[in-house]
């Protein structure tokens, strides 16, 4: 198996540095209640990372600032009544680039000049040889998928915490979704879970970086070599993310992003898939065009494989190409102020900030605490509901449930009234994946505990205290 590897010399080092350096300019609705499709609550243990002593200073530190005692969810006044900063960072750079298209004339990539040029200068941004430019983050893990060109029937590894599109690339290759519980403090797919989950079927391992936190890439990567698996890595959260030096998304073999509209660059809908590896990269770029490398001399199309039409648009790539040199400064913004806020954050009885895996940097695409009811006095919703009142965009959890369990997938109906391909005979008798409750606890327990704010690259030292003080006033008063 090629591994894909490829390291950014001192880039860690770069991106710490330019978050230290950052000078962000000046200037959601939390989920009432959870999906009907996904059971009850879990039972809750006490928090692992317990702290006391602390909430006689939150008082102190708020009423020093001036800030009313009752929660404004209870009638108080709110910590903040301004918006907190929108992260979207979009403007002339990309009406330009789109006005040039419209002018050309020329919409589709056949014939047009954005779409491979964007496509070459992410490659060079992620230091790799090959990407393709594609319609969305699920058509990218769907090309990468088609890319390793597994079996039907073969064994997918992947999180049990993530967006439907990561199933679906699966799915629409007729392979297996299998779930790894995660390490409960990175809410990452954990390397001994996944170990656990390998079968003569499997075929890949398709790790999340969620919320733009790194994979344990080390062990995964040794876990694949020895049984001779796949990597994909899902990096739709994680622009910017780095491991041991690396950045995400070139560890494995194939790496997919996401440019939607709440990323931390957009296209309004897009993805990328990258890889190093030139046999990869050239069936990728395939499957995502129909099988299709180009008219031929004598101008007749030429069908190599059999692939799908994923391609990206004209005006699609004009928006990337003017949000790419965007990218560095904004995923250094959001990590130094999510870094801050983390720091803002310790010492809360109930309340667990973002664990950054060791030897990465986050770039938080959310900002995921966990809440510890038991400790706190209230749950992850009436967290939510309370820091909302209070003016901070908070949710509770991020999906409902863990996506094994939502109805789409639990009744194995994906085709007509068939179970096709869990009940295939390229599947074989033998295998069953469980999807029900149970399945992966620590999935199922840090949903049921988690509420993301959100911060972003336009964050000042000033929005990152409010959001901390509205926390620590919750926390406080979580009780009252």
């Amino acid at each position: 198996m090629a591994t894909g590897s490829h390291v950014v010399p001192g880039q860690a080092v770069q991106l710490r540095r330019a978050a230290a350096h950052h000078r962000p300019h000046t200037g959601g609705d939390g989920r009432s209640r959870r999906v009907a499709q996904c059971t009850r609550q879990q039972a809750r243990p006490p928090s692992r990372h317990r702290t006391h002593g602390a909430a006689f200073v939150f008082s102190y530190s708020l009423q020093k600032r001036g800030y009313p005692v009752k929660l404004a969810i209870h009638g108080g006044e709110p910590v903040r009544t301004e918006p907190f900063p929108s992260g979207k960072d979009i403007g002339a750079e990309e009406l330009a680039l789109v006005t040039e298209v419209i002018e050309s004339k020329r919409l589709c990539l056949h014939g047009g000049e954005k779409v491979p040029l964007f496509e070459a200068r992410f490659a060079e941004h992620y230091g790799v040889r090959h990407c393709t430019a594609s319609t969305s983050g699920t058509s990218a893990l769907h090309v990468a998928v088609g890319g390793i060109n597994p079996n039907p029937g073969d064994e997918i590894i992947t999180a049990p915490i993530t967006d439907m599109g990561t199933i679906v690339a699966i799915l629409a290759q007729n392979c297996i979704p299998v779930f790894a519980d995660i390490d409960p403090d990175t809410y990452n797919v954990s390397p001994a879970s996944i170990s656990e989950r390998i079968t003569d079927r499997t075929a890949a391992i398709m790790p999340v970086h969620l919320f733009g936190n790194p994979c344990d890439m080390d062990a995964i990567m040794r876990i694949a070599r020895e049984h001779n698996l796949h990597v994909i890595e899902d990096t739709s959260q994680s622009y910017g993310t780095m491991y041991r030096g690396r950045r995400a998304g070139t560890i494995g073999d194939i790496g997919s992003f996401s440019l939607q509209q709440s990323k931390h660059i957009t296209t309004g809908d897009g993805g990328l898939t990258i890889t190093d590896d030139d046999a990869l990269g050239e069936r990728i770029h395939l499957f995502a065009n129909k099988g299709w490398p180009n008219y031929s001399a004598l101008g007749a199309r030429e069908y190599r494989i059999f692939g799908f039409c994923y391609r990206m648009t004209e005006l699609t790539a004009a928006v990337g190409l003017a949000q790419l040199p965007k990218l560095d400064r904004i995923t250094a913004g959001f990590n130094w102020a999510g870094d801050l806020l983390t720091e803002k954050l310790q010492g809360i009885p109930g309340i667990q900030p973002p664990i950054t895996t060791p030897g990465g940097v986050h770039t938080y695409w959310h900002y995921a605490l966990r809440v510890d009811e038991q400790e706190l006095g209230m749950s992850n919703v009436e967290f939510a509901r309370a820091c909302v009142a209070e003016g901070a965009p908070c949710g509770a959890g991020y999906i409902g449930c863990p996506i094994y369990m939502y109805e789409a997938l639990r009744k194995k109906n994906i085709y007509g009234d068939t179970l096709f391909p869990f009940d295939s005979k390229e599947y074989g008798s033998g295998h069953e994946v469980p999807y029900e409750e149970g399945y992966c606890p620590e999935a199922e327990r840090a949903l049921n505990e988690m509420a993301s704010l959100h911060v972003n690259q336009y964050f000042t030292e000033k929005d990152i205290q409010d959001m901390a003080d509205i926390v620590h006033k919750v926390a406080e008063h979580a009780r009252d």
